[in-house]
């Protein structure tokens, strides 16, 4: 197996199986990474920074004894910092932003035994549901060239659907693990507010409406992974309950009989798509086959509340991240440092007093306490992920003039995931449709907080009577 021509069969723990018993070197399974990042990565740009050399000398110095030891894993290039490695945020004013330390989620990848080779594109400061930025230029979706990988973590989706490597970090403030996961044809989780540390430079973003993961192939990688990052680091303001036991023993355990509340109604109003509403009807289909109980059922809650209260703390956060880094630089932000739609968000940052930003962030909590009180009479709820399969690259355009039409974009494309970062509680994209063009249209699965337990062995469940790990995108 010199070669290692079969690399792009296996899953991370697959992989990591290899090494363990010797049948394989874990330089060779970077190799076999590196030459696929090299003959995919022209047409996806999935991969944004390179950092072979670095993966390669990690090999040869010895890597940790840890679940993941030897798998290629490549890092979202947002505000996951890697010591001596570039952070630029997908934005010019971070362009020569080194990190001198490592972010405690990185620590624990590191401790996994992962190997990181580069890094993944992503929209400037993961503002977009698409990954087009300026600095970078769109990431494509392998399924489909002409189509958005989905954002932020659209990289990651994207060098993990073309099968640069298995498991690939991500993270997600409203949506920006699920929605690319959805666009890509993955499995993407959102764990628990709480549940992965944000340290040791942060202790939430965007009020704790943003927590990080990954996105994978398979169901077992996500929880394995979730089992070595989950935990508070030290000085963290809060931390979810640790689960009763490891995350991986959920793989494969019978969930039992779930009461499954299925809505199609967008919170915002937006039309769906009949593939977005036919994927969903098919998974409560699965989902009744497979013993659930499936009912018609949506949380009561004040909608319009959610979009202004989370466009309050997402622009005085916006504001606070540009001030922060043009002081460090000596001056004060300027437009031309960072893309239009960045600047206009800013500018709302602007008017967001200390008074109202308070009130958003109560508004927020008050919100999740009544969604909260939803899932006493349901285990989860299933929606559509996207009120649209994955659209045409260019048409969420972070430098465009028409501002007004680029935020109608955006609310008509992600319509579903912005709940589950309000309120904190897991959620999940599963992969289970594809529509007549081949596109593949996720579907989303909110958990009660805390409990990534059953989001896990229901999903488990789901790849079990309906698999989609070996389903590939065609050749580009």
């Amino acid at each position: 197996m010199s070669n290692f021509a079969d690399y792009d069969r296996y899953d991370g723990l697959g992989l990591a199986a290899l090494v363990r018993d010797g049948e394989v070197g874990a330089d060779d399974v970077l190799e076999a990474a590196i030459a696929r990042a090299e003959a995919v990565n022209p047409a996806i740009n999935a991969i944004c920074i390179e950092g072979y050399d670095r993966a390669r000398e990690a090999v040869r110095h010895g890597l940790p004894d840890g679940p993941f030891r030897g798998v290629p894993f490549l890092l979202k290039n947002l505000y996951a910092m890697a010591a001596g490695v570039a952070q630029t945020n997908g934005s010019r004013l971070f362009a020569d932003f080194v990190a001198d330390h490592d972010s405690e989620i990185v620590a624990r990848f590191r401790r996994a035994g992962l190997v990181t080779f580069g890094q993944t594109n992503s929209p400037e400061l993961g503002l977009c549901y698409t990954t087009e930025p300026r600095l970078y230029g769109p990431t494509r979706n392998p399924w489909n060239l002409d189509r958005v990988a989905g954002g932020s973590s659209g990289g990651a989706a994207a060098a993990v659907a073309a099968g640069i490597v298995p498991i690939a970090h991500a993270s997600d403030g409203g949506g920006s693990i699920r929605v690319p996961a959805s666009c890509c044809g993955l499995f993407g989780l959102k764990p628990s507010r709480g549940r992965v540390p944000s340290g040791p430079d942060v202790g939430e973003g965007w009020a704790g409406m943003s927590t990080a993961h990954a996105i994978t192939r398979t169901v077992r990688d996500s929880a394995a992974l979730l089992d070595v990052t989950a935990g508070p680091d030290v000085g963290a303001p809060y931390w979810a309950p640790p689960p009763s036991r490891p995350f991986l023993d959920e793989v494969g355990a019978d969930p039992g009989r779930l009461r499954v509340a299925v809505s199609a109604a967008p919170p915002n109003g937006s039309p769906v798509a009949p593939d977005c509403v036919a994927a969903m009807e098919d998974a409560a289909r699965l989902c009744a086959e497979l013993g659930h109980q499936v009912a018609l059922a949506e949380p009561d809650y004040d909608k319009p509340a959610v979009a202004e209260a989370t466009t309050t703390v997402i622009a005085a956060s916006t504001l606070a991240t540009l001030e922060q880094r043009a002081g460090a630089l000596g001056r004060a932000p300027a437009a031309e440092d960072v893309e239009r739609a960045t600047w206009a968000l800013a500018r709302i940052g602007e008017k967001v007093s200390g008074s109202a930003y308070v009130a958003a962030v109560q508004t927020l909590h008050g919100i999740g306490r009544q969604v909260a009180r939803f899932f006493g009479d349901h285990d989860v709820l299933l929606t559509p992920m996207l009120a649209q399969p994955p659209i045409a690259i260019g048409v969420l355009d972070m430098m465009t003039e028409d501002l007004d039409t680029y935020r109608d974009e955006m609310a008509s494309f992600a319509a579903f995931p912005v709940l589950s970062n309000v309120t904190g509680a897991p959620a999940m994209s599963v992969p289970l449709f594809w529509n007549d063009d081949d596109l593949p249209i996720g579907v989303q699965f909110v958990g009660r907080a805390s409990d990534e337990a059953t989001l896990f062995r229901l999903a488990a469940q789901l790849e079990a009577a309906h698999p989609w790990a070996d389903r590939r995108p065609p050749p580009n």
